[in-house]
C-alpha cells in the first residue's frame, strides 16, 4: 500500500512518543510505502486534488530518523489511504484543508478521518449529543449564565471551545475568585463561546484517554494524572500518563460510541473520560499510542494498521 501522511513538520515530532510516527513505523515494517506532506502542500490543480509530497523512509537512528525523497505531485486518489494527522487548533486553514480533502474523497480518495465528519464534529461540543454521559455542562458567551452555573455547582471548570492540550482551562472554586475576569478574558468580552462544567474531583485519578479504532475499542486507557497543584491531566500540561485496563463503565461508554462514530467516518477517535463522565471526543489527531503500548504491551499501532487494512481492502 501507498500511505500518505499529512502531518506537521517531521522535525517537530517528539520521536519518543509520537503516535503518528508509531503509525508510520508499523506500516513501514510490514512493507507499506510511506509518503509525507504538510497541509500547505495539498492543492487543487488540473481539476484534481493533489499533494506535492515526498517518499518517506523511517530510519532507526534517534537523531537523523527520517529520509525524504524528491518532491512529486501525486493525486490523492492514487494513494491506498490518506492520513490527516495535523494537530489542532482547528483554524480557517485547517478548515480549508478539510474542504480540499472532501473534494479528494469525491474523486475516490480514502481519507482518515473523513474530512466532512471532522468538519462537522466539534471536539468539545460533540459531547452534547450524549447528555446521559456528560457532567453538568453549560455552553455560553454570557457572564451572567456562567455566574448562575457557578452559584448552582460551586466548583467549576471553564475552557475555550478551540483549546488543546489543556490550554486555557481554569478552575473557579466556591469563593468565585476572579470568575468575571476569567470569563471576560477567555471569552474576549463576550465574543467567544465557552464551555463550563462542574469540577470533577475524580480528575485526581486521571483524565482517561480511550481510543476507538475502526469501530473497535482499545482495551487500555491512558490515565493522564495531574501533578502537584495542577488540575489539568494533559500530558502537554505536565500530567503523568499511566496505562490501565478500562473499567466496566468506561468499556460501556466506549462500546456505545464506537460504532456510531465509526459509521460517520471517524475511524480514529480519542474519548476523554473523567470519573466515568465523557468530557471530549477528539477526532483531529488523537494520541497516546506509544504510552499505552509501552506500559500495557497491547500493540496499539499494530491494532490501528490491521483495522486500516481491513477498511480499505
Amino acid at each position: 500500500m501507498d500511505l500518505l501522511f499529512i502531518a506537521d513538520p517531521l522535525e517537530s515530532f517528539k520521536i519518543e512518543k509520537d503516535s503518528t510516527l508509531a503509525m508510520m513505523r508499523v506500516a513501514q515494517e510490514v512493507g507499506h510505502h510511506l509518503w509525507f506532506c504538510q497541509s500547505r502542500n495539498v492543492l487543487w490543480k488540473d481539476n484534481l486534488v493533489v499533494a506535492d509530497c515526498q517518499s518517506l523512509l523511517i530510519k532507526p537512528s534517534s537523531t537523523s530518523w527520517f529520509e525524504l525523497g524528491d518532491v512529486q505531485s501525486k493525486a490523492l486518489n492514487t494513494f491506498s489511504a490518506v492520513q490527516m494527522r495535523t494537530d489542532p487548533p482547528f483554524d480557517i486553514e485547517y478548515l480549508n484543508t478539510t474542504w480540499l480533502l472532501s473534494a479528494a474523497t469525491r474523486q475516490g480518495a480514502k481519507v482518515f478521518n473523513d474530512p466532512a465528519a471532522v468538519r462537522d464534529h466539534s471536539e468539545k461540543l460533540s459531547i452534547t449529543e450524549f447528555p446521559d454521559l456528560i457532567p453538568p455542562t453549560l455552553v455560553t458567551r454570557e457572564l451572567s449564565a456562567v455566574e448562575a452555573f457557578h452559584k448552582t455547582y460551586g466548583d467549576i471548570v471553564i475552557k475555550p471551545l478551540d483549546g488543546m492540550g489543556g490550554m486555557g482551562v481554569f478552575r473557579v472554586g466556591p469563593d468565585g475568585l476572579n470568575l468575571a475576569s476569567i470569563v471576560e478574558t477567555l471569552g474576549e468580552n463576550g465574543s467567544r463561546t465557552l464551555m463550563v462544567q462542574r469540577f470533577l474531583p475524580e480528575i485526581a485519578d486521571g483524565d482517561k484517554r480511550v481510543l476507538l479504532i475502526g469501530g473497535e475499542v482499545v482495551p487500555y486507557a491512558l490515565a493522564r494524572i495531574p501533578q502537584g497543584t495542577e488540575i489539568r491531566g494533559n500530558l502537554a500540561a505536565g500530567g503523568k500518563g499511566v496505562a490501565m485496563p478500562l473499567s466496566t463503565n468506561e468499556q460501556r461508554i466506549a462500546e456505545k460510541l464506537a460504532p456510531i462514530l465509526n459509521q460517520r467516518g471517524l475511524f480514529l477517535v480519542g474519548l476523554d473520560l473523567i470519573g466515568g463522565y465523557l468530557t471530549e471526543i477528539n477526532v483531529t489527531s488523537p494520541t497516546c499510542f506509544v504510552e499505552i503500548t509501552n506500559q500495557s504491551h497491547f500493540d496499539v499501532p499494530h491494532f490501528w494498521l490491521k483495522a486500516l487494512e481491513r477498511t480499505i481492502s
